[in-house]
């Protein structure tokens, strides 16, 4: 029925209390899979997922570091389903909201893209700033119509992602590239948690400067559709 994509570096001590939270949350649905792509990580995230339990998870492995981008589309690429839904390893995406996304999206057949708009963040100061610029400069230019993109919590059409032209950084411009080809969009507040254990392997300061450079990256893509 659908496809839990999630990308992992060095989060062994979170991904055992993460699984254990989405089997709970969707006890009721019976029919996915849960794609782990491990990004080369040098802790022993491979040795804890291998050791996991569960026959719905698929284990992917990065031949090296690569990036969430790369990790996502990795793990949609080898997806059975044509439902995806995407999260973060470090346990701060709360599992609980899955099924409110889940099932607005099998609800309404016109919306190709359901996300997550985090509430009371639990990030580092710095982090919430940089993230706020970079989504107040983001909808101006592209006008995506989300507050938040940076909410890895998402459910998706699989073959309407894997038609975009694929670059680094395109995790965090779905909404854009999903609504710029006339595709329907709908967003829901959803709860944010504290990282328990480790710290923040995808997004610091730099994700600001990739995020402004990315943007005239989509424009460009978006100005070819309109021009064809």
């Amino acid at each position: 029925m659908f496809s839990i994509v999630i990308p992992l570096y060095n989060e062994s001590s979170n991904i055992i209390n993460l699984i254990g939270e989405i089997d709970h949350n969707l006890k009721n649905y019976k029919d996915f899979e849960i794609i782990l792509v491990n990004d080369a990580s040098t802790d022993n995230t491979l040795d804890v997922i291998q050791n996991i339990q569960n026959t719905k998870i698929k284990i992917l492995q990065n031949p090296q570091n690569k990036g969430q981008s790369y990790s996502i589309h990795n793990g949609i690429k080898n997806s059975l389903n044509k439902i995806i839904i995407t999260l973060d390893g470090d346990g701060q995406n709360d599992p609980s909201d899955i099924s409110k996304l889940l099932k607005y999206f099998l609800k309404d057949k016109k919306v190709k893209l359901v996300g997550g708009i985090r509430v009371k963040r639990k990030d580092r100061l710095i982090k919430i700033i940089s993230s706020k610029v970079a989504n107040l400069i983001r909808s101006k230019i592209l006008k995506d119509g989300c507050q938040d993109t940076g909410c890895s919590l998402k459910v998706f059409d699989r073959d309407i992602f894997l038609s975009f032209p694929y670059f680094d950084g395109i995790h965090r411009f779905l909404p854009a590239l999903f609504t710029g080809y006339g595709h329907t969009t709908k967003y829901f507040s959803v709860n944010h948690r504290k990282r328990e254990y480790g710290k923040s392997n995808y997004g610091t300061i730099n994700r600001l400067i990739r995020g402004i450079r990315d943007i005239n990256r989509v424009r460009k893509i978006l100005n070819n559709i309109n021009l064809n």
